[in-house]
């Protein structure tokens, strides 16, 4: 007799493994397909590289996010000098010279208050502002609040190493608790923040997450991100050999699981904020990179007021004013 659970177990094998071969499938044929448009745009990606070396340490997450950066912007066919950088103190701050674009190197977690601003004098700009996770969720982290909450048409990217890597190994906000660091030699004593927990609780109405040591994965995830009408927030999990040796890169590859994946094995739905938190709950043993969340009915800021309606920028509309007369009623 036929052994029933046996023949059922292999065919829910066979098909498993049918998706998974797709699913490869489906990735090389995008590689490669990136890799070309990359090749045929050659010229439009060294316009965005600077004659500046790059001072990161061996093995940072920063060189794979930075060529992630660059292919996103070549691919959307987004020129130099229609980007805007918005740069915060740290790590990820020392790249504001090593890409050709408008970059701003700015105060110690203001990256999410400066980026807003210039996204919405000039909505013809692409800006991108970028934080650690140390200033993004301690000095920074009430700017971010309410970046996330006005929903400003921008994309901001958090480099979360799990420390301070620029005061070579201080514990920030995302550090486990117990890891000896530094700043900290007998264990970090704080309890671990989870940063997309938090960000889904003020209801955003995107946010992403990728890993540094998946370039092709981060270029996509920028590319959408860019795309997003409204606050784009990805996180991506970067390596810190120099500092933090608790996550090296084998680490994230032994837990990472991919959303797409999880919408055809568990019927995963990115756009169920419950599902979305329910899944990112887990720091330790299941990490999705992908699109988390998205509300593509939440309006941008800009959209509410009445600057929808206005063509113009607020950059075109700066002039000089006479303003003798006014003057002339305080003499």
């Amino acid at each position: 007799m036929t052994n029933l659970p046996i023949l059922q177990d292999i065919l829910e094998t066979q098909s498993q493994n049918q998706i998974q071969d797709q699913k490869l499938e489906s990735q090389n044929q995008e590689k490669v397909s990136n890799l070309g448009s990359l090749v045929q745009k050659a010229d439009k990606y060294n316009t965005f590289v600077s004659p500046n070396k790059p001072t990161w340490c061996s093995g940072c997450g920063n060189f794979g996010i930075f060529s992630a950066i660059n292919r996103a912007l070549v691919l959307e066919e987004i020129l130099p000098h229609n980007v805007l950088m918005c740069f915060d103190v740290g790590c990820n701050g020392n790249g504001s010279d090593k890409i050709n674009t408008y970059t701003i190197h700015g105060l110690h977690g203001r990256s999410t208050a400066l980026a807003p601003a210039c996204a919405m004098t000039n909505r013809k700009m692409t800006v991108i502002a970028t934080g650690g996770d140390g200033s993004t969720f301690s000095e920074g982290i009430n700017h971010l609040i309410h970046a996330v909450r006005n929903n400003y048409k921008m994309v901001f990217i958090c480099h979360n190493n799990n420390n301070y890597g620029l005061t070579t190994g201080q514990a920030s906000s995302t550090t486990k608790p117990g890891n000896p660091m530094n700043s900290s030699p007998l264990g970090n004593l704080s309890e671990q923040l989870n940063s997309l927990q938090l960000i889904l609780s003020l209801k955003p109405s995107w946010v992403g997450r990728s890993f540094s040591g998946n370039i092709n994965h981060m270029t996509k995830m920028i590319r959408e991100a860019i795309n997003h009408q409204g606050f784009a927030y990805l996180e991506i999990m970067q390596v810190c050999p120099t500092y933090n040796k608790f996550t090296p890169q084998e680490w994230y590859w032994d837990k990472i699981v991919d959303v797409e994946d999880l919408k055809l094995e568990q019927n995963y739905n990115n756009t169920d904020i419950w599902q979305a938190r329910k899944l990112v709950d887990d720091l330790g043993k299941r990490l999705a990179i992908g699109l988390i969340y998205h509300n593509s009915n939440m309006q941008d800021y800009l959209s509410k007021t009445n600057r929808g309606e206005i063509k113009t920028e607020l950059t075109e509309e700066v002039r000089q004013y006479d303003i003798s007369q006014l003057l002339m009623e305080f003499i």
